[in-house]
């Protein structure tokens, strides 16, 4: 057996570039293909989906765009497929690929990996009474439930890679289990070899998100500026102690450095010593980068201890409607035009409820965009004179948010002057499925794989995690206060750092990395409580600031709760997933001695 396995991420969410499988294919000397689509707000689209039509609620995508063209070439390499591509229904994924695979005139073996929807257990569920593990929120109706799905870790995907399965089709699956898995397979590694386990569940959660790795949505973008039409997918070469090395096809755009690798490891995750996953718990703190080569970045240091006894489980719930509209105005005092026209919109829609005896909106939300609204207390602009004013609103019913329309529609000759706009038909009220995080004993889940009508295999997964949490590892010491050697400057924090922020739930994470190990003591000075308020003190509320310190990268990360209006799925806000919070941190001031912003730091 091969001491190192290769396995390249074609796939980082649902509308992912088509092109990935064929690309990653042409790199040669590949073992396994991972794809990853399933956000939380994804599966609540898929069960509407279902819920519309029986045979629905897949990824069809990967069975007409990466599936279907690419597996001559699959079964050419002899390349193992895992996806979770089954979303609510594998079972119809797995059927899908068997009739392309019959009409390519192939013999790969379908497997599929069934057991994680618990939509049918609703009323036991309910009977038991689960809080939301993040809000501490009661569990919904159960004559709103949509959905409920258990996500799964790796070893149904073992399962079936023991049996011969050449194409791996899951539903709810942690999309880190998906690489994890095909590690355990390939080096054998049991349940108590933690560290490995944390090690091959890093380079899952390094894959899962595609060409975040190799520069998407990278801080210095402008190193990729010219490639981001053809930016490489992922590649890591795992080693059987569990580190591995991240890297892209040659020839390909984009760039794997400790900047875009640091980026994405600290990206959605909360306290980097306790990163919960269905297999592993994970303690990233003191992972380390090298730089090995050009487009090679070597990771290892994860370590891991024995993984929950339970699943996270997430319910879609139908909580209202939302709908929303973009109104430009430019000219002399367009911010204040936009906010007076926004307020006259919400007023007259309000009245309009009342004397139709309807309930009141749910939420309402304004925000002015091209007037630094999203900057809070740290805007710099004084006036603008070109703005988008977005308008959205929740309401029980949908007659409730075509109110807002009517009455949006209705003041256009009454708005002030220079109101404008691209007409592409009009917005319609949308249907919010909000999400509930639980956790689901695992053996109360009845993971089961099949393939084809051949063999039909129960899988038994331990629960061999006992969650005590006086028996947490103790968080990292914080770094020292910095040492002054000279004239102490203001900066923006892009000068001394990397940062990358993401969703998880309603909580927004920021990773921040130090582009000089020196730096760091600055940086976590300069972060401190007071500061980060006043930089998300006008969408923190009742929220919550948390800080960690990552040695082993130079590393923090941060974590604000209850910042994205209930999360992406039901937000109001612009940017539900809280994807450009890090942009606003980068931008703040920091107090640095002028000594450290030599090479690395400009």
């Amino acid at each position: 057996m091969d001491n190192i396995l290769r396995i390249g991420g074609a796939c980082g969410y649902w509308g992912d570039d088509a092109q990935a499988t064929s690309q990653v294919l042409a790199a040669g000397h590949l073992d396994v293909l991972v794809y990853n689509y399933l956000a939380e707000q994804t599966m609540a689209h898929l069960a509407k989906a279902r819920a519309r039509e029986a045979k629905s609620g897949y990824i069809a995508a990967f069975i007409h765009d990466a599936l279907t063209p690419n597996l001559a070439q699959i079964a050419r390499q002899g390349v193992t497929v895992i996806a979770n591509a089954g979303g609510m229904n594998p079972q119809a994924c797995a059927v899908a690929a068997e009739a392309a695979i019959d009409r390519a005139g192939l013999a790969l073996r379908v497997a599929v990996i069934t057991g994680d929807d618990l939509t049918a257990r609703a009323q036991q569920i309910a009977a038991e009474a689960p809080r939301d593990i993040h809000t501490g929120a009661q569990f919904p109706s159960t004559k709103t439930i949509a959905s409920i799905t258990a996500y799964h870790g790796a070893l149904p995907i073992v399962a079936a890679l023991e049996e011969g399965a050449d194409i791996i089709i899951t539903g709810g699956c942690a999309g880190s289990s998906l690489t994890l898995a095909a590690a355990i397979h390939h080096f054998g590694w049991s349940k108590g070899d933690l560290n490995y386990l944390a090690g091959g569940s890093l380079a899952g959660h390094v894959l899962e998100c595609g060409v975040q790795a190799t520069g998407g949505t990278f801080t210095d973008w402008e190193e990729v500026a010219d490639d981001i039409e053809s930016l490489g997918y992922p590649i890591a070469e795992i080693a059987g102690d569990g580190s591995f090395v991240v890297t892209k096809p040659e020839g390909t755009g984009g760039l794997v450095s400790c900047g875009t690798v640091g980026e994405q490891i600290l990206y959605q995750i909360g306290n980097p010593r306790e990163y919960v996953l269905p297999d592993v718990i994970c303690d990233f703190s003191d992972v380390r980068l090298e730089q090995i080569g050009p487009d090679r970045v070597q990771v290892l240091g994860a370590r891991g201890r024995s993984g929950p006894g339970t699943y996270r489980t997430c319910v879609a719930w139908a909580n209202g409607f939302r709908t929303g509209e973009y109104f430009t105005f430019y000219g002399a005092d367009a911010e204040r035009k936009a906010e007076r026209f926004a307020e006259a919109t919400l007023a007259r829609a309000s009245a309009q409820l009342a004397a139709r005896g309807m309930a009141p909106f749910t939420q309402s939300s304004v925000e002015i965009l091209g007037a630094e609204s999203q900057f809070g207390l740290l805007r710099s602009n004084e006036f603008a004179r070109e703005v988008v004013a977005k308008v959205a609103v929740r309401h029980p019913d949908a007659a409730g948010v075509l109110a807002f329309h009517k009455a949006a529609n209705g003041l256009g000759m009454a708005a002030p002057p220079g109101l404008s706009g691209f007409v592409g038909g009009g917005p319609r009220p949308a249907p919010v499925l909000s999400l509930f995080s639980c956790l689901t004993p695992k053996s109360d889940v009845p993971l089961m794989v099949r393939i084809g009508t051949q063999l039909e295999r129960k899988v038994s997964v331990p629960a061999t995690g006992v969650e005590q949490r006086d028996q947490l590892p103790a968080p990292h010491a914080a770094p020292k206060p910095p040492l002054k050697k000279g004239p102490v400057v203001t900066v923006p924090l892009s000068r001394l750092a990397f940062a990358r922020s993401g969703d998880r739930g309603d909580m927004v994470n920021i990773g921040v990395i130090a582009r000089r190990p020196e730096q760091l003591s600055w940086i976590w000075a300069g972060l401190d409580r007071r500061h980060l308020e006043r930089v998300f003190g006008h969408v923190l509320a009742k929220g919550q600031i948390t800080r960690y310190v990552l040695p082993g990268m130079s590393a923090m990360n941060i974590t604000l709760t209850g910042v994205l209006e209930g999360g992406a799925a039901s937000s109001l806000r612009n940017d539900p997933q809280g994807k450009g919070f890090a942009q606003l941190l980068l931008a703040v001031p920091i107090l640095v001695d002028w000594s450290l912003l030599g090479a690395g730091g400009a």
